[in-house]
């Protein structure tokens, strides 16, 4: 059905940047909304942003000012832009698209189409 690839994980050190791409093959993202999770060994996974299909965005509260998402219909793809990282951000970050206006955005089970994941290691 649908395909989601996430890329742009990496390793960085503190205070710098990463941007991760998500690209959702046979998807129409005009009625879709798309969110990034993440998920540390141990913890459960987390929301971390999200944008509508009307371009509203959602974060974590606690990271606001640091990390943005966007989107850009046309190529079917979203973006993560990461910055002024920190040792708490690594994980594995997912991407995920869903129908719009199908449940909450900022709830993973919501979602019914994930990516792989991509690591992001972010050091001291």
């Amino acid at each position: 059905q649908v395909q989601v690839v996430e890329s742009g994980g990496g390793l960085v050190q503190a205070g710098g940047s990463l941007r991760l791409s998500c690209a959702a093959a046979g998807r129409d993202f005009s009625r879709s909304d798309a969110g990034w999770f993440r998920q540390a060994p141990g913890k459960e996974r987390e929301f971390v942003a999200a944008i509508t299909s009307s371009l509203i965005t959602s974060y974590a509260e606690s990271l606001k000012g640091r990390f943005t998402i966007a989107a850009d219909n046309t190529k079917n793809t979203v973006f993560l832009q990461m910055n002024s990282l920190k040792p708490e951000d690594t994980a594995v970050y997912y991407c995920a698209t869903k129908g719009a206006g199908r449940g909450l955005v900022r709830q993973a089970g919501s979602y019914q189409y994930w990516g792989q994941g991509t690591q992001v290691t972010v050091s001291s």
